[in-house]
């Protein structure tokens, strides 16, 4: 079992910057990558940004740019810093963890509960 443990959304104005950090917890064996996505109101949750163990990353369109996704391995937490933000960011931000928990074992995804991200003058 894995938990993901979710800090750093609010409010903020048009320009400015949040940081989101997701720290997981539990029987890990290795992080294969951490995930950062959204789902605004109405719409399908989408992938954000992804960054690998050995940090690799990857961004949505939307966001490149504007948003950096990074890691520190040895506390297994994974940050979304967000720069310029637009109110189309509004969203509901979910960490995601790609997870192999030992040596025999496959891989398993964990979801964080999620946290409201609000672009608002």
């Amino acid at each position: 079992q894995v938990q993901l443990e979710e800090s750093g959304g609010g409010l903020v104005q048009p320009g400015g910057s949040l940081r989101l950090s997701c720290a997981a917890s539990g029987s890990i064996f290795t992080i294969v990558a951490m995930s950062w996505y959204r789902q605004a109101p109405g719409k399908q949750r989408e992938l954000v940004a992804t960054i690998t163990r050995t940090s690799s990353t990857n961004y949505a369109d939307s966001v490149k740019g504007r948003f950096t996704i990074s890691r520190d391995n040895a506390k297994n937490t994974v940050y979304l810093q967000m720069n310029s933000l637009k109110p189309e960011d509004t969203a509901v931000y979910y960490c995601n963890a790609d997870i192999r928990h030992s040596i025999l074992s496959g891989r398993n995804d964990y979801w964080g509960q999620g946290m409201q991200v609000t672009v608002s003058s």
